[in-house]
C-alpha cells in the first residue's frame, strides 16, 4: 500500500491510494460508472491505467471532494498517475509523454467589479 497521494483539478481534490490488487477501482466507496454515470468521465478516471498498462493489476482507493463532476475526474486522473509513479518510477516518462502528470493551471477568472460577469459588460448606451 501506497501513502496518500493528491491529484487536484479546478476547485476539485482527490486523495488516492493505490495498491496491488484485481483492478478494482473505487471512488468515494463507489465505482466509476455509479460515481460520475457518464462514460467520457470513467474513461477519464481509466486513462492513466491504461497508458501505463497496468490496467487489471492494480487496486485503486479514490476519496474526491469539491468542484463539479469534470473537474473530479480530471483530479482523480492527476491523482492515479502521480500515484503511479510513487508506485514504479519507470513508468514516469509514458505518463509525462502523454500529459497525466502535469495539473492543468485552468481557473475560474476572478469576477471584476464595475462588470456583469467575468468579462462581460453591462449595456452601454450613449444617450
Amino acid at each position: 500500500m501506497i501513502e496518500i497521494v493528491t491529484g487536484s483539478r479546478k476547485r476539485a481534490r482527490a486523495k488516492v491510494r493505490l495498491a496491488e490488487g484485481s483492478g478494482v477501482i473505487k471512488i468515494n466507496s463507489r465505482k466509476p460508472v455509479e460515481y460520475f454515470g457518464r462514460q467520457d468521465l470513467v474513461s477519464m478516471v481509466h486513462l492513466p491505467l491504461t497508458t501505463a498498462g497496468v490496467m487489471g493489476s492494480v487496486d485503486v482507493k479514490v476519496q474526491v471532494a469539491g468542484g463539479g463532476m469534470a473537474g473530479q475526474a480530471g483530479a482523480v486522473c492527476h491523482g492515479i498517475a502521480r500515484a503511479l509513479v510513487k508506485y514504479n518510477p519507470e513508468l514516469r516518462p509514458t505518463l509525462k509523454s502523454a500529459g497525466l502528470l502535469k495539473r492543468d493551471p485552468r481557473e475560474k477568472e476572478r469576477m471584476k467589479y464595475g462588470l456583469a460577469k467575468r468579462r462581460k459588460r453591462f449595456q452601454f448606451s450613449k444617450r
